[in-house]
């Protein structure tokens, strides 16, 4: 781990040396490079330059010791010994964590799509709290929705909601959100007073690009239709709405949102080629899950990850353990505790395995 570390903060130096350089600098391209390189090597760097000063404030707190006779110095070598064996610790760990690798998709926006499960008209309706409470979450990070297709229930609902959070490491924050997500609460159509128990499922994709899936137009089939449901002047009059299939996976998207035939088709490809990426990557974890233990999921649609109980005003998340009695803001947007309480889990599983292997 050592022997990477030194590489590292060697190229870290070599990196700040080529960012001073006039020739580096009039080449953009280059500087650009440079520049996310340095901001990649950073945190490492500087983390391993105060492991490296720890550990020199241990030496000469040893050195001290063996020369100081002075009782008062000797207890006060003492206690800067200790503190620094116990930094020293706590750095090392925190310096495995920033070398696991980083997962490539993390910087990518992503789309969200929230479907209605087990519940009928109260399922639809916990699907419209979900995208209310992921909105609320974007916008304390500052991230921009935009929304690519919506089938309302007329009362409220989403059967179906598909939407693209854009923001700088949305999918990072996110991820771990694919999944059954369970309602238990009284619906407000039910005049007994019993709980019902609803399901939506989520699924959480990282943007692909075109380079990331190669699409065959080919193997595509492109519909046109007239839109439905609420909309104004064109929308219900024009054959404005897409239905885009996937010949090969069977994969249907339906797009009506827009005025414009072509922004639909485009919103729709957008969301075609995220299916297509996420396939592969949920094939790949899969692979990955089965050689692994006590991984956090985020491949498994089926997977029931989080059950929401409104008389208790408690969510629990069921991969970690973690139960909040504080659903209230939870369901309003404050998701930070759960999603750094999922980002932790994953990563002290994926320590574990790098001490296996």
């Amino acid at each position: 781990m050592f022997d990477r570390l030194d590489d590292i903060l060697i190229r870290y130096q070599q990196v700040l040396e080529e960012l001073n350089d006039p020739e580096v600098v009039n080449d953009q391209a280059r500087f650009r490079k440079l520049m996310k390189e340095q901001t990649d090597l950073t945190p490492l760097a500087e983390k391993y330059t105060e492991y490296k000063q720890t550990k020199q404030d241990i030496e000469d707190s040893l050195e001290m010791l063996e020369t100081e006779s002075d009782e008062e110095m000797r207890e006060l070598a003492k206690e800067e010994l200790a503190e620094s064996k116990s930094r020293l610790e706590e750095i090392e760990n925190q310096l495995k964590i920033l070398l696991i690798p980083k997962d490539p998709m993390d910087e990518k926006n992503v789309i969200v799509e929230i479907r209605a499960g087990a519940g009928g008209d109260e399922a639809a309706l916990f699907a419209a709290d979900l995208f209310r409470m992921y909105s609320k979450y974007a916008e304390t990070k500052r991230w921009k929705i935009e929304m690519m297709s919506v089938n309302e229930n007329g009362l409220g609902g989403f059967k179906e909601i598909i939407f693209m959070i854009n923001g700088n490491g949305a999918y990072s924050k996110l991820k771990f959100e694919s999944g059954v997500h369970r309602v238990q609460r009284v619906p407000e159509t039910e005049s007994a007073g019993r709980i019902h128990t609803s399901t939506v499922t989520v699924a959480i994709m990282p943007e692909a690009e075109d380079v990331d899936v190669q699409l065959d137009m080919n193997d595509v089939r492109i519909d046109v239709f007239r839109a439905s449901g609420n909309g104004g002047q064109c929308v219900n009059t024009t054959d404005s709405a897409v239905r885009i299939t996937h010949i090969p996976t069977g994969i249907v998207i339906s797009c009506q949102d827009e005025k414009s035939q072509l922004k639909n088709k485009e919103k729709g490809l957008k969301v075609l080629r995220s299916r297509l990426y996420d396939l592969e990557l949920e094939k790949k974890q899969k692979e990955e899950a089965s050689l692994r233990k006590n991984q956090v999921g985020t491949g498994d649609r089926s997977e029931k990850i989080r059950t929401y109980n409104y008389p208790q005003g408690r969510c629990t998340d069921h991969r970690i353990k973690l139960t909040l009695h504080k659903l209230d803001s939870i369901i309003n947007g404050d998701l930070d505790e759960i999603i750094d309480s999922l980002t932790a889990a994953d990563q002290a599983a994926k320590l574990s395995n790098m001490n296996e292997e």
